[in-house]
């Protein structure tokens, strides 16, 4: 890691030589082991490893950035003198610079993101086998579609010539399995997985194959439904697109372009009232946690929704200037972009009510359990996207749906949910099954 900072030096030294006024860099390593098995035998081995320098230079309140792979002085000086010449030809942005020396970080939190644990192919094709031979042994399972696993580790390094020198590292490993059940046209395929950042967290490779193959095979011979409006149930497995929706409108940019259906929105009810949006990325050994944002301020759990009011939007520097606001530290950045909001943990937070009670009044309903195609306009909050799941019928779940659309409009739906207290932390994005009453299932 302190190589890693050295070499940000170097980058951040040219720069300034170059007639850099100001300059930040980025430094990411990353190395990947992949292995893809199907019907027993190993498919694919794939690893993977690299460097990456992203150089940021400011002219005034112009900006450019160059990358690169190839990290020895003259590469780094030659791309700095051309950044910076890139930057003198480029249009003034006023809302461009860096962080302020004083809104820098110097409380580097540890989160437990590393694990010096090394994972070898064979472990990996073994986790994936494993996996794989659960879901086949399910009856009315028929054929793999494969499965996988992984392990990777990340080093990322941060400078600024404002003072800020900081690095941190993660690792992550993961496996899924997809099988198929039926037999010709009435075939019928589904999933499952586990990930974590630390090897031992993983769920056990027998549980998830186990569960691959029970979801496939409920799936079978499935029903296509009138159009109707009913509530619509979203399994935890979806639920959490709901909340990315969310954060794709509260979004800085977004915001400040005047493209966001909440752009309007600040302390004002979005949510039902017993609704609580979350990001906290402090969360030890989450998926999506880091000690500091891209641009070096101090990130911090908090509440984007209270109560269903919307509490805060997510902002870089740049849109925060334009909005007049503070940045909320959810920067983030590669190496050949500028840094833009992005969330880190983020979570609904549970309802009260149990996964029985939440559909047990229901009379007619969908409970959704994959969605298809993109069908989400970021403007108007309009909402249409393919769907499969399992129709309710008196509170409970009586076949399989397939071949149908739901549709409604993500301010009305926002207002009309309701959560369950199911909540997993499975992904970067999390929420418990959700119920939103009054949408169309348009069908046959």
């Amino acid at each position: 890691m302190d190589e890693m900072l050295d070499m940000i030096e170097m980058a951040l030294r040219a720069a300034r030589q170059a007639g850099a006024e100001a300059a930040d860099a980025v430094l990411i390593e990353g190395r990947a082991l992949e292995v893809a098995v199907r019907e027993g035998g190993t498919e694919n081995i794939e690893r993977s490893e690299g460097q990456d320098l992203g150089l940021r230079v400011f002219v005034r309140r112009s900006q450019a950035i160059v990358s690169m792979s190839k990290l020895d002085r003259d590469t780094i000086d030659q791309a700095a003198a051309r950044a910076v010449d890139m930057a003198r030809a480029a249009p003034e942005d006023p809302y461009a610079g860096l962080a302020d020396p004083s809104q820098l970080t110097e409380d580097i939190p540890e989160l437990d993101l590393w694990d010096g644990r090394e994972v070898n192919g064979d472990e990996l094709t073994l986790l994936a086998k494993e996996a794989e031979d659960a879901a086949l042994s399910v009856q009315g399972v028929t054929k793999s579609s494969g499965a996988g696993a992984s392990a990777s580790s990340r080093r990322v390094a941060l400078g600024t010539s404002a003072g800020f020198h900081q690095s941190f590292r993660r690792s992550g490993f993961g496996f899924s399995v997809s099988v198929i059940a039926g037999e010709g046209t009435g075939m019928e395929r589904d999933y499952d997985y586990s990930s974590a950042v630390h090897y031992g967290d993983l769920k056990p490779a027998a549980a998830i194959g186990k569960s691959a193959g029970e979801r496939a095979v409920r799936r079978l011979k499935p029903r296509k439904m009138p159009s109707q409006r009913v509530p619509v149930v979203y399994d935890r497995r979806v639920s959490a697109s709901l909340i990315g929706h969310f954060a794709g409108a509260i979004s800085g940019p977004s915001v400040a372009r005047g493209t966001s259906f909440l752009k309007d929105m600040m302390e004002k009810q979005v949510f039902a009232d017993d609704i609580n949006i979350m990001d906290d990325p402090l969360r030890r050994r989450g998926l999506g946690s880091r000690p500091f944002d891209a641009e070096g301020l101090a990130v911090r759990r908090m509440a984007l929704a209270e109560k269903g009011v919307l509490k805060s939007f997510l902002l870089d520097q740049r849109s925060a200037r334009q909005l007049k606001l503070k940045p909320t530290g959810h920067a983030s950045r590669g190496t050949s972009s500028p840094p833009s909001p992005s969330p880190s943990n983020l979570y609904m937070d549970k309802g009260s009510q149990t996964f029985e009670s939440l559909i047990g009044d229901i009379v007619q309903g969908f409970y959704v359990t994959e969605l298809l195609g993109m069908g989400v306009n970021g403007v108007t909050g309009d909402y249409s996207r393919g769907a499969t799941g399992f129709w309710i019928e008196n509170g409970r779940l009586a076949f399989p749906v397939s071949e149908v659309t739901i549709a409604g409009n993500l301010k009305d739906m926002y207002r009309n949910m309701s959560a369950a207290d199911d909540l997993e932390f499975k992904m970067a994005t999390n929420a418990p099954t959700i119920r939103v009453e009054g949408m169309t299932v348009a069908g046959a």
